[in-house]
């Protein structure tokens, strides 16, 4: 199998699956030396450099997900209505760890002032550098046989994650990601039509 067919395989490998369990097919240091190749090598607009990530493990993983649960209780104050949203927060509980990925607005605002003509693209470019930092942990997490989804909990639980683990002010959160050993893998997945999707011209 050639590289490309590699990369296509792998991409194609990269779900979202949702049934997880705390038992990883790889060590830790395996999971963490992952998220280091992806800071290092992840491209970024302007070569920003700006993603920050925390990798929390077992308790630290499941101390997200009870501030998750405790936030969210307070907003709903419905045990029927809630009940859904804690069964969801438990199945996340049930994982190995989550990564988390921030953003460095020290940088961002570093850029706008560096190159004003620019300013307003600046953080949308930055959650670009964000989603593909996800995107390439994502595959490798695919590639070593680790399920994995991606949340998006903020801003709600921003404050008590940055006072919990004593996160940088000027680090913003953009997403959580689940991972751990696969219980149970995805299901099929519908596509939309290529040909109303993409465009070519001049072949």
């Amino acid at each position: 199998m050639s590289n490309l067919q590699d990369l296509q395989q792998l991409a194609e490998n990269r779900r979202s699956v949702y049934a997880l369990n705390d038992n990883l097919p790889v060590s830790k240091d395996e999971i963490v030396k992952m998220v280091e190749h992806a800071i290092l090598h992840t491209p970024s607009a302007f070569n920003s450099q700006s993603t920050r990530i925390v990798v929390l493990f077992d308790q630290d993983h499941n101390k997200l997900w009870d501030i998750t649960e405790e936030t969210l209780r307070d907003i709903v104050n419905n045990d029927e209505q809630f009940a859904s949203t804690k069964q969801k927060i438990g199945g996340f509980r049930a994982a190995a760890g989550t990564i988390l990925f921030f953003e460095d607005q020290r940088v961002v605002r570093n850029l706008q002032e560096a190159a004003p003509l620019y300013a307003d693209r600046f953080p949308i470019w930055a959650d670009h550098t964000s989603a593909m930092h996800q995107y390439v942990l994502w595959t490798g997490l695919a590639s070593a046989n680790v399920g994995a989804n991606l949340q998006h909990y903020n801003p709600v639980i921003d404050n008590k994650v940055s006072e919990t683990w004593g996160i940088d002010d000027h680090w913003d959160l953009i997403a959580q990601m689940v991972f751990g050993g696969i219980e149970q893998p995805a299901g099929d997945k519908e596509f939309q039509p290529v040909e109303d999707r993409m465009k070519v011209f001049g072949k």
